[in-house]
């Protein structure tokens, strides 16, 4: 099983991002899970949401407190929250910034695998806003091979009917700049 802790900003979709996640997973016919994790928070405050996938049933109902992969949204939180906290050793930190891999690692204070796209630069350019949930799952699906790239496609259509070809667009093109260090 892998497990995938989102940070973002309430209205940046990182609840979004797991659920379109999981449908893709099923799609391929795995077991998942997709769901967050706020109070009474509104636009702007700190969210996570989480995502399990697995070949087997899965019978957790918790919170993932040691997860395999994180993926951070907003670039602010690299600063600002414990984006590693409980990450596995071994464990995949995918970002939003327009920062070298370096400083990324040096912000938050990780010096494991990292894969950095400028995601709200992509965002603001393929879709006319800087919502970087479709476009951080390009990163996520580069960096973490979840699911295969084609499984995405129908999910996007669903949720975004006649904006999902900007999505598509947007994920495809943060999939090619994703820049992985180990």
């Amino acid at each position: 099983m892998i497990e995938v802790r989102f940070h973002g900003r309430g209205g940046q979709g990182a609840v979004t991002s797991a659920e379109l996640m999981a449908l893709a997973a099923i799609a391929e016919g795995k077991y998942a899970q997709a769901f967050p994790s706020f109070g009474p928070e509104r636009r702007g405050a700190p969210v996570q949401a989480f995502l399990r996938i697995s070949d087997t049933p899965i019978k957790l109902r918790e919170k993932i407190y040691e997860p395999d992969v994180v993926v951070v949204l907003d670039p602010s939180l690299l600063a600002t929250a414990n984006v590693k906290a409980g990450l596995k050793p071994g464990g995949t930190l995918v970002a939003n910034s327009s920062k070298p891999v370096s400083a990324v690692r040096g912000e938050c204070g990780f010096g494991g695998r990292t894969a950095v796209a400028d995601a709200s630069k992509i965002a603001e350019e393929e879709l006319g806003v800087p919502i970087t949930n479709t476009t951080m799952l390009g990163s996520l699906m580069k960096a973490a091979g979840l699911i295969k790239p084609e499984s995405i496609v129908a999910p996007l259509a669903e949720r975004f009917g006649k904006i999902a070809d900007k999505n598509r667009r947007a994920l495809e093109r943060a999939y090619a700049e994703t820049v992985i260090e180990e």
